[in-house]
């Protein structure tokens, strides 16, 4: 065993850390071992006592030596019990279970004639008092309170704050006593009573009318201090006492809040503190800063608010950054309160934008946003934006947002406003997200007298750079949709008023250029191709129209999937000249939304190019999202239904898909109106059905499957083909504008379509029983059409509830051999009345002509019972499907 002096020698001489590791645990292990002997030398107990908190300020294990530290307590040695608290406050806390065996040293050391031992008991228990020990000794604590030695009173009283704030009702035993301490002459007694007077009333606010009496003594002790002359025993850089004054302005601040009279005695006292006030030092800032936080916080009248803002006014120019962050921070949180008196220091907080330090430069950033109005957005604006310039990249992505926003809530004329985010977009076109461009491209389309304004500043900010990302979104948009004014205005004007011609050829080379640049990320792809498709019915040259069939016709052996599709749907339109400049024709103004508020770290989840033509979903596709209920279904008049153009926009995406009634058969007697399989059936065109769920489920099922396929027919369900779409409503945000009927829509009566009607369109297979057992009935019908992929079958699973008590919590399961592959839909209704139905879609996928095997688990309970008395489970081989269902033929009837 070394001594504590050779330990720490070995610990800092080790060069590694296993050497240091390995001196470590070799002094623990001996600490240890002398434990367990219990010798009862103690300056070897004290001298292990040491040892272990040197341990502990190096982050070992020190929980062994918790109970050396009590016997240290027993001794009647000075040094000792010293040692032996000061490990006691730092080896244990108040959850430790041996700290019940220090309540007995404590009361007796609480007791003792020695005022120092009594302080380090104090000590003790105002650190790691439980609340039992707060209990056992709170009457101690008591009479140390109002005893005649200043010394323990002051330590007595921020150990009686310690126990009030582990047992809130011992409060009142501490009331009258805390009032006498604030009567006290010794500095160290006032401040301590003051501090446990304000957790006081923090803690319980209906105390501070009981203390309010105290506002004029503490008033003339606070102005006896700042009148006073030079007194060693208080003095601070010539200040007296500071500690206390910030403590006696702390207290005033609580007990003056929402009371005028109290307001009105401290009114003089704190203008007379605000004004005389030695600024020059560390120590007044303090001060100061605590007499304006109570300025603020009271009913001061405004000439005294306005002079504690220029106080922070002044910390800004103080060449300490600590004090210049406060007074931004604190400038912050009042700019709502005195906005008037805050403008008057926008300079400054402007010159605080280029502060070497970050943390500065964040505080000023924020408070200057909150210092814009409609008088000084101009002005501030302009300043933010040269910051903007320079500004590190981790701002960036917050400011373009806020300056938007200004511009938004405060811009004087659409003018400045699309200039300002035009500036935004050449400085910070990288960090500018998608929301911000589909609200510019919003503004645009809302302003057509700015719109030839607007796509010739972008065509010239385009001609110069292509790097910023979001200048090149915003341009491909807007040229594309605006280009026939560029070119009809011929020639415009530059940064550098140059005149400017402006060709067709020019407008089509700088989009070939930004398609194949290295800064043409999917999103940018995706714009151009939309810009040249709208550009190829605003050109009139037919070799550039050709040019951009070339270009877009490039990208449809694009490796990205969403840039080939986008790309073989626009060359796809250059054979239909009438559908092409139907549906390229300008888009009506976006609505914009009156929530302008936007948020930097909000991410859009729309598409990541703005879409003319959407893309049409198959057939089984519109029956899958059917199934799983991504189609609202709104009841209608089960009559009359849009014309055959109608649905078949709807198909598409460009409307709400039309739905009937419900089914009104009787049910055991009962009007079933929420049945699930009777709801499918009338959505797809079936009529309602009377029949029994069990008798005449299959029927309506096959009838509704052939209805919503005959869409897709090349004569309708019932009529001519629809009529060509018109111009796609206005997706600046990026989300594919769907195609919408530009004739009238007539409202007649639709005709369910016959097998016939959709002959080699589709096979219809019956629906195959899987198992029917405890009152559950599970069908499933396989659905092949044209549009599904030879190896893939779309598999509709039926349930219903054939017996006399409900069903609940049905869990349908599939599985597939390995060299097939099984998909899920969401059941459409878990809770089966009896005779009620439900659905749930199923897709497989295999090799062409393999024979579809599923394995199927049904789980449910009878009843409402729970899952661990009466569920049921079925278990069930299926593999009746016809050998030809996965043909690699094209379905026929």
């Amino acid at each position: 065993m070394s001594s504590l002096k050779s330990f720490i020698k070995s610990v800092r001489a080790a060069k590694t850390m296993a050497d240091e590791r390995a001196v470590i645990q070799k002094e623990s292990a001996a600490i240890r071992t002398s434990f367990r002997e219990d010798f009862t030398d103690t300056n070897l107990r004290r001298q292990n006592i040491a040892k272990l908190l040197y341990l502990f300020t190096l982050g070992e294990r020190t929980h062994f030596g918790q109970i050396e530290c009590l016997k240290l307590l027993a001794t009647s040695k000075f040094s000792d019990k010293r040692l032996g608290y000061l490990g006691t406050m730092l080896l244990l806390d108040e959850n430790q279970e041996v700290l019940t065996l220090v309540t007995n040293s404590l009361k007796n050391d609480l007791n003792h004639p020695n005022q120092y031992v009594v302080a380090l008991a104090l000590c003790t228990l105002g650190n790691i008092a439980s609340q039992e020990m707060a209990r056992d000794l709170f009457t101690d604590i008591e009479k140390l309170v109002v005893t005649q030695n200043p010394y323990l009173r002051k330590k007595a009283a921020l150990c009686a704050m310690r126990i009030i704030r582990k047992v809130p009702e011992l409060e009142e035993r501490f009331v009258d006593k805390a009032k006498s301490l604030l009567s006290d002459h010794h500095h160290g007694v006032l401040i301590c009573g003051m501090t446990l007077v304000y957790d006081l009333c923090v803690q319980e606010s209906n105390l501070i009318p009981q203390f309010r009496q105290f506002i004029p003594s503490l008033v003339r002790q606070l102005k006896s201090l700042t009148t006073s002359g030079y007194a060693p025993e208080h003095d601070v850089a010539g200040i007296s006492d500071p500690f206390l004054q910030v403590k006696i302005l702390r207290l005033l601040r609580v007990l003056g809040r929402g009371d005028q009279s109290a307001t009105e005695q401290m009114n003089d006292i704190l203008a007379q503190i605000a004004t005389n006030t030695d600024s020059s030092k560390n120590v007044g800032n303090a001060i100061l800063y605590e007499a304006v936080l109570t300025i603020l916080d009271i009913d001061a009248d405004s000439g005294l608010r306005v002079l504690g803002i220029n106080i922070l006014g002044r910390f800004l120019g103080n060449k300490d950054n600590n004090v210049k962050y406060v007074g931004l921070n604190t400038l912050s949180k009042v700019v709502e309160l005195e906005p008037n008196a805050v403008q008057r220091h926008r300079n400054t907080i402007l010159e605080c934008l280029h502060d070497a330090d970050i943390s500065i430069r964040r505080r000023a950033l924020d408070l200057s946003f909150d210092l814009i109005n409609e008088q000084n957005v101009r002005v501030l604006v302009r300043e933010l934006l040269v910051f903007l310039e320079t500004a590190d990249s981790e701002f960036k992505a917050n400011m373009t947002v806020q300056i938007c926003v200004a511009a938004d809530k405060y811009a004087p004329n659409k003018r400045w406003h699309i200039d300002t985010v035009l500036r935004v977009l050449k400085l910070a076109g990288n960090y500018v997200s998608e929301q911000l461009i589909s609200q510019f491209i919003a503004l645009v389309s809302n302003a057509p007298n700015m719109q030839l304004y607007t796509v010739q500043k972008l065509y010239s900010l385009l001609r110069s750079d292509i790097t910023q990302e979001g200048l090149t979104l915003a341009g491909a948009w807007v040229i594309g949709e605006y280009g026939d004014e560029l070119l009809k205005a011929g020639t415009f004007e530059d940064e550098e008023t140059t005149a400017v011609e402006v060709k067709e050829t020019d407008i089509v080379q700088i989009f070939e250029g930004v398609l194949y640049s290295t800064y043409a990320t999917q999103t940018v792809q995706g714009y151009v191709l939309d810009a040249l498709v709208k550009l190829s019915t605003r050109l009139s040259d037919p070799s550039q129209i050709e040019r951009v069939r070339r270009l877009i016709t490039t990208k449809t052996t694009s490796l990205d999937v969403e840039i080939q599709q986008r790309a073989v749907e626009y060359a796809t339109l250059f054979g239909f000249d009438e559908i092409r400049r139907g549906v390229l024709e300008k888009m009506p103004a976006a609505i914009i939304r009156e929530d302008r508020k936007l948020q930097s770290e909000k991410k859009t989840t729309r598409s990541a190019t703005p879409a003319v033509v959407a893309k049409p979903k198959s057939e089984t596709d519109i029956l899958l999202d059917l199934m799983s209920g991504d189609v609202e279904d709104k009841p209608v008049s089960s009559a009359v239904a849009p014309a055959n153009g109608d649905l078949l926009s709807m198909a598409l995406g460009g409307g709400n898909f039309p739905s009937v009634p419900t089914s009104t058969g009787p049910t055991n007697g009962k009007v079933n109106g929420s049945n699930p399989s009777d709801l499918l059936a009338d959505v797809f065109g079936g009529s309602p059905s009377s029949a029994s769920p069990v008798a005449n489920d299959q029927q309506p099922q096959q009838q509704s499957i052939n209805d919503i396929l005959g869409l897709f027919n090349a004569q309708g369900p019932s009529g001519p083909p629809a009529a060509p779409a018109a111009p796609a409503a206005p997706a600046p945000a990026g989300v594919s504008a769907p195609a919408v009927q530009t004739s009238s829509p007539s409202v007649t009566p639709v005709t369910p379509a016959t097998p016939a009607a959709s002959s080699g369109q589709q096979k219809t297979y019956p629906a195959y029983p899987a198992f029917a057992n405890n009152g559950l009935t599970l069908t499933l019908q396989p659905i092949r059409d044209s549009s599904t992929p030879a190896g893939v079958v779309n598999v509709l699973a039926s349930f219903t509830n054939t017996g006399t008590v409900p069903l609940h919590r049905i869990n349908f399961q599939v599985a597939v051999p390995k060299t097939q592959q099984v998909e899920l839909r969401p059941i459409s209704k878990p809770d089966l009345s009896p005779g009620e139905n439900a659905s749930q879609a199923i897709r497989v996928t295999a090799t062409v002509g393999a024979q579809v095997r599923l394995r199927l688990r049904v789980s449910f309970g009878v009843n409402g019972s729970s899952p661990s008395d009466q569920d049921h489970v079925e278990q069930v081989i299926f593999n009746q499907f016809p050998a030809d269902l996965l043909s690699s033929s094209s379905p026929s009837s």
